[in-house]
């Protein structure tokens, strides 16, 4: 599951050093894989039917940020959520009354839309200015997730790794934009800590999952907290270096 995100965010970062078009196809790889493996995550029937929803309501709002003119990339992405969240409703209708985990798949599938969709704001951040050039955000968020990443896979108990991970990331999105970008060290820091929280609290969460992980879940369980970053680096980019 580690592999799995660090594979994310490095190929996403990768990918913003080639062209939009390149960061859009990335993102709609990894919304696929988190689209699957989410109702796997979760247990429930209709697995199908749900990816699907989950799929196509994060990938309406990739491409309604790709698409979006004016600097609001992401005014969409509410709506996807809104509309992929009604779909969700609309499977456990047409399953019918009496059908098991009803309510378990309305809301686990319901906050994988919300969480898929937040995808969108890789595309979004790599609009921004201060990713022109040498995607300085998208770079120092990378760096931040990867050495947070390395952090989590300590085996010592959460009261260490949590803060350890998240000061790791704080301190190392700093040195990284000094290195190789010219994005304030203050911002990068901020983004960085936010950044390694996502993935410390990831790694709570799978920790305290008592069910064996498939490998679709696995997959799903490494690249959400990846896309989740992804509108961070987009809020955060535009409230730090506006």
């Amino acid at each position: 599951m580690a592999a799995a995100a660090a594979a994310a965010v490095t190929s996403v970062v990768a990918a913003s050093y080639v062209s939009l078009i390149a960061v859009a196809s990335v993102t709609a790889v990894l919304i696929l894989v988190a689209a699957i493996g989410w109702p796997h995550v979760l247990g429930v029937p209709a697995k199908k039917s749900q990816s699907t929803v989950i799929a196509l309501s994060a990938l309406a709002a990739t491409a309604a940020a790709f698409i979006a003119p004016g600097t609001d990339y992401m005014r969409w992405m509410p709506i996807a959520a809104a509309l992929g969240l009604g779909g969700i409703f609309l499977i456990q209708l047409f399953r019918g009354t009496g059908q098991s985990h009803r309510l378990e798949s309305i809301l686990g599938a319901g906050v994988g839309v919300f969480l898929v969709c937040l995808a969108s704001g890789w595309v979004a951040a790599d609009q921004l200015t201060v990713n022109a050039g040498n995607t300085g955000m998208m770079l120092v968020t990378g760096i931040s997730v990867v050495i947070a990443l390395a952090a989590s896979l300590l085996p010592w108990p959460d009261r260490i790794v949590a803060p350890l991970g998240t000061a790791l990331a704080a301190t190392a999105g700093p040195l990284g934009a000094m290195l190789f970008t010219d994005v304030p060290a203050l911002a990068a820091g901020i983004l960085g800590a936010v950044a390694g929280a996502v993935v410390v609290c990831a790694r709570r969460l799978l920790l305290a999952r008592e069910a064996p992980v498939s490998v679709p879940a696995a997959l799903a369980i490494g690249v959400a907290p990846i896309l989740v970053i992804g509108s961070l680096v987009y809020f955060l980019g535009k409230l730090l270096t506006a």
